[in-house]
């Protein structure tokens, strides 16, 4: 029987993306995020909204209004000019669909037979496993493939049934010593360490994400330490190397300058000498 999840908030549905996944896909990003990134490019994804109000008093379409202690959000009037989003000091959007996993299916669906599959991000979707758990089944009944694009945060050893029903995970591998790992997101590197080890044993790493940053984190300690955890599993891996860009970026590293092409070539050798089996520079 398919679990009936609660109503989960949803930052965004593109029907179609090239870049979340095989083919094209529909992208479904929640609302929501258990780190703090300083280079994260979707800041208004990290935190679900506390109200204050500042939204509805700069929104120049009166899109926003506070009904009941909560902002509502009419998306017929809304021009999406992002000023809510800029204004907001949360990390956080009220351009917030709250949808259960079948009202999200159904918009799925409308999008068929365009797309191949879906991708879940956020935010975090791993925070919402129920809600993937009755999407995916969804999705697989009528023949759609499923990718978890996560942090690597939550432990994926509990939810071995999600993990199942999926096509597997496409994981950031933001840093790998925890020094770095902390400086750049809050906390340490340890569960996306096994995480890691865990997809890759059980034929569930879709894709490894590396972004190259200039001194905020430790790219080429990354590659190493991933081969080194993959062992002979090296072969089969894809690893995506993606180069810091400070568009959307919030706070301290929204000037910050993206690495060169020499620091991207040079880390795609060292990827192909370590013997890894796809490598992509984005």
């Amino acid at each position: 029987m398919i679990p009936v999840s609660a109503h989960v908030p949803i930052n965004n549905i593109i029907p179609f993306s090239l870049v979340d996944g095989p083919g094209a896909r529909c992208s479904i990003f929640v609302q929501g995020c258990n780190l703090h990134c300083a280079y994260c490019h979707n800041p208004e994804t990290q935190r679900l909204c506390v109200a204050c109000g500042a939204c509805v008093k700069s929104c120049p379409a009166g899109a926003l209004s506070l009904v009941a202690g909560a902002v509502e959000w009419d998306p017929v009037k809304c021009t999406k000019c992002d000023t809510c989003i800029n204004v907001c000091q949360h990390r956080s959007s009220p351009r917030i669909l709250h949808m259960t996993a079948e009202e999200a299916f159904e918009r799925v669906r409308g999008y068929m037979p365009f797309i191949r599959g879906v991708t879940c991000s956020g935010g975090e979707c791993m925070l919402y496993p129920e809600f993937l758990t009755e999407l995916f089944e969804r999705c697989r009944e009528v023949g759609l493939g499923c990718l978890i694009d996560s942090n690597g945060t939550i432990d994926f050893s509990k939810h071995e049934y999600l993990l199942g029903i999926s096509d597997g995970v496409m994981l950031d591998l933001k840093c790998w010593d925890d020094k770095w790992f902390r400086s750049l997101t809050g906390t340490d590197g340890v569960m996306v360490r096994q995480n890691l080890a865990y997809l890759s044993e059980h034929d569930k790493l879709v894709e490894l994400r590396v972004i190259v940053t200039n001194d905020r984190n430790d790219p080429e300690d990354a590659v190493k330490g991933a081969a080194g955890v993959l062992g002979e599993r090296i072969g089969k891996t894809r690893l995506r190397l993606m180069r810091f860009r400070h568009f959307g970026v919030r706070g301290e590293m929204e000037n910050a300058p993206s690495p060169d092409d020499s620091r991207m070539n040079a880390i795609e050798s060292l990827a192909h000498q370590l013997g890894y089996g796809t490598v992509v520079v984005s």
